[in-house]
């Protein structure tokens, strides 16, 4: 071999010594499995959406509230009303299998503030109603709406759905105002 030639190959494996001096000398160790991860994925969701559905709520303007695309659509406000009084409460606890809170029904002429103020609260229920949930009772049936049943796991995706469902119209609404909705806001770096 050339003096050349192993001075290149020398240059070559330098890197690679020494990342293998640099490389720990034990693997790290891996997480333990979840033992109920559908219930850890939904407590997970409802973190995502408390957030992006609370700061939908806040981005719009209260003046524009009011506002529908179509007549036939609900309103900005209507929407917060729905998942006030209808929504999260219900889907939740049922889902949860606890009490659902009895609340005073909100309705669209209430401020912007009590309609956030509440948003927020039903959240918080949520994720009290989720914490102690697991798998274990997935399979067992509830009635959700109406007389038919239908199995927790179900209920949990009806919910997560109901969820995209409404940040979808949302986000919607709100650059038909010329406002970006919260997930298409850029990155802070922290």
């Amino acid at each position: 071999m050339s003096l050349r030639a192993g001075l290149l190959v020398t240059v070559a494996l330098i890197p690679q010594v020494l990342l293998a001096q640099a490389a720990p000398t034990t693997t790290p160790a891996t997480p333990p499995r979840s033992t109920s991860p559908v219930a850890d994925a939904l407590r997970n969701i409802t973190q995502r959406y408390a957030r992006i559905l609370v700061a939908a709520a806040e981005a719009m303007p209260a003046e524009k509230y009011n506002y529908r695309p179509t007549p036939a659509q609900m309103s900005f406000a209507q929407i917060q009303v729905h998942l006030a009084n209808e929504g999260n409460d219900l889907l939740c606890g049922k889902t949860a299998g606890v009490e659902i809170p009895q609340r005073t029904p909100m309705d669209t002429t209430m401020s912007k503030e009590q309609l956030v103020a509440r948003l927020r609260e039903t959240f918080q229920f949520c994720t009290q109603a989720f914490s102690a949930m697991d798998d274990s009772k997935l399979a067992d049936q509830i009635q959700l709406f109406g007389p038919n049943t239908v199995s927790r796991a179900a209920a949990a995706m009806i919910t997560v759905g109901d969820w995209a469902d409404h940040y979808s119209q949302e986000a919607n609404y709100l650059r038909l105002n010329g406002l970006l909705p919260p997930t298409a806001q850029p990155r802070r770096n922290p």
